[in-house]
């Protein structure tokens, strides 16, 4: 605590404030290897040093970035026209051969963003300025694949032998995960994990130039856990921003002076994952040596044992949309009621269930849970497991740091767990195919840390994924996400409302996908 304070006031007492930028999260980024982590806080700092394609507008609609034309040429051709003058910040030239090299290295099998770079078919230069992607099947969502994909400096990357993403959950280190060389519109200064990433402006980004830029000269992130701390570090100045601050703090902080708050629903589903996969439960233990979740009728009752309604007044204080859904935003699922409707908080249907699935005296097992991750992750499984103590089902949260949870599901050496998956896009895909699909080639299922198998679902997913036509495809998703939701492959819980708490001074437009982007912020002198 003390070296944290410490760390607070250096900042506080070292950075020209008018156009310095400090701010806060209760988890810090994994590494600084674009490609080998795909977590909110890891690809929204990463995001300020590198770049993609296209980016997300302020009205949340797709806009030029790196590439300014993107068309498609016949239903498996999509050209890319490369904007010209951009420079990486240790200035060699960007080109297509860096794209073409970029979206090679995702589809590599340490990159989880692989099921995003195979969607977007074979990149090919047909100039310096020019990418042709061949496609084997065609793709509806074609530019909202490429806003997930970074663009590395191909001669950067081979010089320090990091060609390969990192193996992240094998802990593996590499020059990438503490360095870079990005072309987007900030630099890294220094990284210090766990403590502090400072980054200072790029004098050189093409962006530059909009009349909506932000001033933003130097920002430093620093990653505080404690919630109390984190509120203190606002209320007393050693940050400007609080990107997640305690839901119980919020309207404190809305009544304090020379504070803010802004907020608004974020895209992104929080729900619990249940092994499918294996015949006994892998930590755990059920009466026959059996795996209870593979029983939809056990799946079934554990949903109808979640009070939602108690979650979401007395744990998340109101700041929680709870849904049926299995799609990060409503939009994904049409807003169409059936899809969103969860099933009822219903007690005695719950128990009846466990009675004819042969569980009537319940089971143990050990739920997963990161603790730094999502809005009251930790209280929130600890909330499930006494839901379902009245099902006599036992469980043990085992709780953990992002850092540590997320290598862990993603090895699926899990038998329950809490997650969460959203972010930028809107569409059922970003969900159907990493998520909800079964596991299969490239990087299909790449998500899916439950096993799920659910061949009738996967077949209407596989068919919307490379449905041209709108009508076609929204009766194919809404047909999936049903198949999905019949079987409760996943138990959804809520979407978060996401409130962001800074000084009165700054200036900064609240975006769905929970996302701060930098080069936006305005910081008005103090």
């Amino acid at each position: 605590m003390h070296r944290l304070f410490a760390a607070l006031l250096v900042l506080a007492t070292s950075l020209t404030q008018a156009q310095t930028l400090r701010w806060t999260a209760q988890g810090d980024l994994q590494t600084l290897d674009p490609h080998s982590q795909n977590e909110l806080m890891t690809n929204s700092l990463n995001n300020q040093v590198y770049e993609y394609l296209v980016r997300r507008m302020r009205d949340q609609s797709l806009g030029p970035s790196l590439a300014t034309e993107w068309t498609q040429v016949n239903p498996l051709l999509w050209r890319v026209k490369l904007r010209a003058g951009v420079k990486f910040h240790d200035g060699s030239p960007f080109s297509a051969e860096d794209v073409v090299f970029s979206m090679q290295r995702l589809r590599d099998a340490n990159s989880p963003f692989r099921v995003y770079a195979n969607a977007v078919g074979m990149p090919k230069a047909v100039d310096p300025l020019t990418v042709e992607f061949t496609l084997t099947k065609p793709n509806p969502i074609f530019a909202e694949h490429l806003i997930n994909l970074m663009v590395m400096n191909k001669r950067w990357c081979e010089a320090h032998k990091v060609t390969r993403p990192l193996n992240f959950k094998e802990k593996e280190d590499n020059y990438a995960n503490l360095h870079t060389n990005g072309t987007g519109p900030f630099m890294l200064v220094s990284r210090e994990p766990g403590v502090k990433t400072t980054y200072k402006r790029n004098p050189a980004w093409w962006g530059r130039t909009a009349a909506d830029q932000g001033n933003v000269q130097e920002f430093t992130f620093v990653p505080i856990g404690n919630d109390a701390t984190r509120t203190a570090a606002l209320i007393t100045g050693e940050v400007d921003l609080v990107l997640d601050p305690p839901s119980r703090d919020i309207e404190r902080l809305r009544r304090s002076a020379g504070l803010k708050v802004v907020d608004g629903t974020e895209n992104r589903l929080v729900f619990i994952g249940m092994d499918q996969t294996r015949d006994s439960l892998l930590y755990g233990r059920a009466p026959g040596g059996k795996n209870p979740f593979k029983d939809v009728r056990v799946r079934r009752a554990l949903y109808q044992a979640i009070d939602i309604e108690a979650i979401k007044t007395k744990l998340m204080a109101g700041y929680a949309v709870p849904t049926g859904a299995l799609t990060p935003s409503a939009i994904g699922s049409y807003n169409d009621p059936a899809l969103e409707t969860r099933l009822p908080f219903d007690l005695a249907a719950a128990r009846k269930l466990m009675v004819e699935a042969g569980y009537p005296d319940g089971f143990e097992v050990t739920m997963d849970c990161p603790n730094n991750r999502y809005i009251n992750d930790e209280k929130l499984c600890i909330a499930v497991a006494s839901m379902w103590a009245q099902l006599k089902v036992k469980v043990r949260v085992n709780a953990m740091t992002r850092t540590l949870f997320f290598p862990k599901v993603e090895k699926f050496d899990t038998s329950l767990y809490l997650a969460g998956w959203g972010g930028g896009t809107v569409d059922a895909e970003v969900m159907l195919t990493p998520v909800l699909r079964n596991r299969g080639e490239q990087g299909v299922g790449v998500g899916n840390y439950s096993g799920i198998v659910n061949d009738k679902g996967d077949a209407l997913a596989a068919a919307s994924s490379i449905e041209t036509d709108p009508a076609k495809r929204q009766a194919l998703v809404k047909a999936a996400l049903q198949a999905y939701r019949e079987q409760v492959n996943l138990i959804p819980l809520h979407r978060q409302v996401i409130p962001w708490a800074m000084k009165a001074g700054i200036s900064v437009p609240h975006s769905p996908a929970n996302w701060l982007s930098v080069d936006w912020v305005k910081v008005s002198a103090k």
